[in-house]
């Protein structure tokens, strides 16, 4: 497989062509059950030639701590062994991989997932579980508080920090995959939460949602009463753009801005430290705080290796609508989710690496949430991001939306991207890039069917990827400006 460098924003692999990835997440969020020690898809049975078909190139490998360290010190071996398994299977298909430990909630015993149920310190409170939706815990559930205060303090149990069992977590983990071509990074943390001051946040929210709906002048008081009463309440909803939800959040960046910098930023780097004690291959992820999903701009600063800046760094946002998780997502706002995409645009720039999209997405019944896929999809497209939608399920391939997901796009392309996009409505597929020297290698767009008409300056060779699903179609250009357009 090639090696893939990072060059300011963009990814670039060892030939010099720019590389957009796309896939989806693979987590298993389980923890440790001695009596069921099967931890992961078996990668003897996961779809890799269909998922190969789609396009797809990469993969967000997920498991908890729970899982690979029940014990204090102790490693699960099983689980060990078949993250390797599955990432030599991605190396046979081509397709790349980052290692996700995964959390929500901090860990099962809050009734979430992630850490183990001994590098769960409570203290004095007792998690409540929860009655409406899963993330009630982070918005007034002091267990869940005081679990996450006591992680971000590196308390100690057993006179050892608890983000020093999981910095040795880590550096076990590395060392079995280290050597693996297909690993392509590392994401310490999923959507990290500032803990008690989680709970502060959530409440300057709702006290900025009650300002901002009686002040602000974009919101008819008469059209909310009237969707309020109405069949679609839900509905009401719809005066709160980007623009207002923005109003609504910002009460609370101060205290957002210091849980990036004082708390998160720190860990990244070292968990960074440790991973590079053993191995520099891989890139090191940076997500996102949780309120920075709803557009409170992140924070964050760059991840530091011994007291110098990582050179291979990712920046992996993400972000849902309010109406995710709900028969109610074909009212997804295109104008919210968006505000929150351009502010983590805004973030990336700063950092000023690439940006690889960790989690978006969802899925409901029928097909009316379709048109905001396709909005993020051409989002991501505008800004050259690549992207790994959340989820993969058990049959996931086989559902009808599948033919929105898979979609044309840039794979490898010999120069630097300028644009691309897809245009849904007529059918056509444009790239326009600059090519610098001359390459030994094509560049490769990615089709889901068989065009109907192809232009370019160059030549061209359409070939059938294995899975009757899709096309590489591979073009050798000259130097300078080339733009190809496909039609289907």
């Amino acid at each position: 497989m090639d090696k893939i460098k990072i060059d300011g924003m963009r990814f670039v692999d060892e030939h010099g062509r720019e590389r957009i990835f796309s896939g989806m997440n693979v987590v298993d969020k389980k923890d440790f059950d001695k009596d069921n020690p099967s931890y992961w898809y078996d990668p003897n049975k996961f779809p890799f030639e269909e998922f190969r078909a789609r396009g797809y190139d990469m993969i967000r490998l997920g498991f908890t701590w729970g899982a690979m360290e029940p014990v204090p010190g102790r490693y699960n071996k099983k689980l060990i062994a078949d993250l390797c398994a599955f990432l030599d299977k991605c190396e046979e298909y081509g397709i790349y991989a980052y290692l996700d430990c995964h959390q929500d909630v901090y860990s099962s015993h809050c009734y979430g997932d992630g850490a183990p149920r001994w590098a769960t310190l409570t203290d004095k409170y007792k998690p409540r579980k929860q009655i409406a939706v899963w993330a009630e815990p982070y918005f007034y559930g002091g267990a869940c508080f005081r679990a996450f205060d006591n992680f971000w303090n590196n308390t100690k149990y057993n006179n050892i920090g608890l983000q020093d069992y999981y910095a040795n977590m880590w550096k076990r983990l590395v060392k079995e995959v280290k050597d693996k071509p297909a690993l392509f990074g590392f994401d310490f943390f999923n959507e990290p939460f500032p803990g008690a001051d989680g709970g502060r946040i959530f409440r300057k929210v709702i006290l900025g949602l009650a300002k901002t709906t009686i002040t602000d002048s974009s919101i008819s008081k008469k059209e909310l009463i009237k969707q309020g009463l109405g069949s679609e309440k839900i509905r009401v909803l719809d005066q709160y753009t980007g623009d207002v939800l923005r109003k609504i959040t910002s009460g609370a960046d101060d205290i957002v801005r210091r849980f990036d910098t004082e708390r998160y930023s720190p860990f990244v780097s070292k968990m960074a430290t440790a991973v590079r004690e053993i191995t520099d291959n891989g890139a090191i992820f940076i997500e996102n705080n949780y309120y920075s999903n709803m557009g409170i701009p992140c924070c964050n600063t760059p991840a530091m290796v011994n007291g110098k800046r990582e050179a291979k760094q990712v920046f992996a946002p993400h972000a849902y609508d309010l109406m995710v998780d709900t028969p109610a997502y074909k009212y997804a706002s295109n104008s919210r989710v968006g505000s929150i995409f351009d502010q983590h645009r805004r973030t990336q720039e700063r950092l000023n690496i690439p940006c690889l999209v960790g989690e978006w997405g969802s899925c409901a019944e029928g097909d009316g949430w379709y048109p905001h896929i396709r909005f993020l999809q051409d989002k991501f497209d505008s800004y050259k991001w690549s992207n790994t939608y959340w989820c993969y399920f058990d049959e996931i391939l086989e559902r009808e939306f599948m033919h929105v997901l898979t979609r044309p796009r840039p794979k490898a392309v010999t120069g630097e991207i300028i644009a691309y996009k897809y245009d849904f409505d007529n059918q056509t597929f444009t790239l326009k890039y600059n090519q610098d020297k001359a390459f030994d290698v094509p560049t490769i767009v990615y089709v889901d069917k068989k065009p109907e008409k192809i232009e370019c300056e160059g030549k061209y060779e359409i070939k059938e990827i294995p899975g009757n699903i899709g096309y590489d179609i591979e073009f050798k250009t000259d130097i300078g400006v080339n733009e190809i357009k496909i039609e289907f």
